[in-house]
């Protein structure tokens, strides 16, 4: 006897042959919504909610989460088994679906452990904004075709900079939060040619801290090109953590970052030297934007950074914001482009750790870590509620307060509808403004169609403004996300190895998860 795919993840009394019909009406002699007794337990034991997708290129293996990211790989028969109440308790899959807590036999103990451990994956919720982001300016001396910053160019007047008394309503904002751990990161344009106002603006929160007491993170994201000794003395003074651009060899990165003078590479890798020298290499990051150019060669790109000593890259496809909407016809793609190429790269990053020579790709291990332990991730990007506005603030330069960054590129673009408040505006007001509430109502991937019953739910989570942006509206239809569409090839991918059986493998997508969570050397954590 097979499974009706129609109601697994949806719940037992629920058909989806039924939907769309009506809410009383009868198919086929009978209510579209079955009694209570439908959900009742049909066996011997009592099933937890369960997600489940058909494996890629298996199609008789399926994958099942829990609530709580729990996940087993079986097949459709033993999936039709679970269900129908007729899985054999003493066999192996029914002793890894308890220990999963998917499934529970007479044990109430066995959902109290259930419950805590998806409160433990929620546990960022009650934190409040962590990561505080302040562009210090919007000048830049770079002219990157994919750029989300409406940029400004350097040398530009002065109103394209913060002014103290937007850094300083910012600052109690930042306090305002009640997070006890805070990353202060500090953006552009450019942010180094800005630097008196980020040295103002340290000093400040250093002072205030030794009353606040919380944990503080000083970060930067900078192309380096302006570093100079005092500024780099600053910032090991503050343990800043540093991350920049480095997009493959000299040609590629010259060609994606150009520069007047054409030496963005020299001048980037250079940086990158004098920069380790002073902080530490494990202060330094890198992250790669990807173009059409940079589709045609993953493996140069990760051979371009093991050569400068990185050891984790950030593979970042193209943001639908900014100038890069403008440019998308010369340096766009698909989606399914895009990960034909992340496959190409995982595929050789993991061949290399199987030569002995280790790398991670950041992305896959941020996900990774999500799958394989049990622990919140601080990944505001990719969370349910939305972080945009729980879990981080971007301050403007013009005063305006934003959820998130890419909220500003909408702004930057002349729409401004996402703004929350002014920086001089109380914490209150920010938390009770329309836009705050919108992501509020659409921002819960739980609640959203398509998202509600996807298997890959407990690690992924709703992007209302990337929605917004593509589609008009903060819900969006999953069938046209490439939001969605991107996640589920990459879980797909990274599902496949696990269920590989390779050993091998498995002991390197498990390093890369460890790794992420302790933020190994050669990688500061992505946002």
């Amino acid at each position: 006897m097979g499974v009706d795919f129609g109601r697994v993840g949806r719940g037992p009394g629920f058909a989806a042959r039924d939907v769309g019909r009506g809410p009383n009406t009868v198919t086929s002699g009978r209510p579209i919504f079955d009694d209570l007794s439908a959900f009742s337990p049909r066996g011997p034991y009592q099933l937890a909610p369960l997600r489940f997708d058909v494996l890629p290129d298996a199609s008789d293996r399926v994958i099942l989460t829990s609530e709580a990211g729990d996940f087993l790989i079986t097949d459709r028969d033993a999936l039709g088994q679970l269900v129908d109440g007729r899985l054999d308790l003493e066999n192996e899959l029914a002793e890894a679906l308890v220990a999963r807590q998917m499934l529970f036999v007479g044990d109430a103990a066995s959902q109290a452990v259930s419950a805590v451990r998806y409160r433990s994956r929620k546990s960022f919720i009650r934190g409040g904004p962590s990561l505080h982001l302040f562009v210090v300016t919007l000048r830049c001396d770079h002219s990157c075709p994919y750029c989300q910053v409406s940029r400004q160019a350097d040398g530009a007047d002065r109103r394209f900079d913060m002014t103290q008394e937007t850094a300083a309503g910012a600052i109690d904002l930042l306090f305002s939060s009640p997070s006890p751990n805070l990353t202060v990161e500090f953006q552009g344009g450019e942010p180094l040619l800005n630097f008196d106002m980020i040295r103002w603006i340290t000093e400040k929160i250093a002072t205030r801290n030794l009353i606040e007491k919380r944990e503080i993170t000083f970060a930067i994201t900078t192309t380096l090109h302006h570093a100079d000794d005092g500024m780099l003395a600053f910032m090991r003074e503050h343990k800043f953590e540093v991350s920049t651009s480095l997009d493959g060899p000299a040609e590629l990165h010259n060609l994606n970052r150009p520069l007047k003078s054409g030496d963005s590479y020299a001048r980037t890798t250079d940086g990158i030297e004098r920069a380790r020298a002073v902080l530490g290499p494990d202060k330094i990051s890198a992250l790669v934007t990807l173009t059409t150019e940079s589709l045609k060669a993953p493996e140069a790109i990760i051979d371009s950074h093991l050569t400068l000593g990185f050891r984790s890259i950030f593979l970042r496809p193209l943001s639908p914001f900014g100038f890069a909407i403008k440019a998308k016809r010369r340096i766009g793609y698909q989606v399914d482009q895009f990960l034909e190429f992340y496959g190409r790269a995982i595929a050789y990053m993991i061949k290399l750790n199987g030569r002995g020579i280790e790398v991670s790709e950041a992305y896959a291990s941020m996900l990774l870590a999500k799958i394989m332990t049990p622990y919140a991730q601080g990944y505001v990007d990719l969370r349910s509620p939305s972080g945009a506005g729980l879990g981080a603030l971007v301050y403007n330069y013009d005063g305006f307060v934003y959820p998130s960054d890419e909220a500003r590129m909408l702004a930057e673009m002349g729409d401004r509808s996402l703004a929350l408040c002014r920086a001089t505006d109380s914490y209150a007001a920010l938390m009770a403004s329309a836009p705050m509430q919108m992501l509020l109502l659409s921002g819960v991937a739980e609640s959203l169609p398509g998202c509600s019953d996807c298997a890959y739910l407990p690690y992924c989570g709703a992007d209302p403004i990337h929605e917004l942006a593509t589609q008009g509206d903060p819900v969006g239809h999953r069938a046209f996300s490439d939001h969605c569409r991107r996640h589920m090839g990459i879980f797909r991918l990274l599902f496949r190895y696990l269920a590989s059986g390779d050993h091998e493998v498995l002991g390197i997508l498990r390093r890369w998860a460890t790794q992420y969570m302790g933020i190994e050397p050669g990688q500061a954590a992505p946002r």
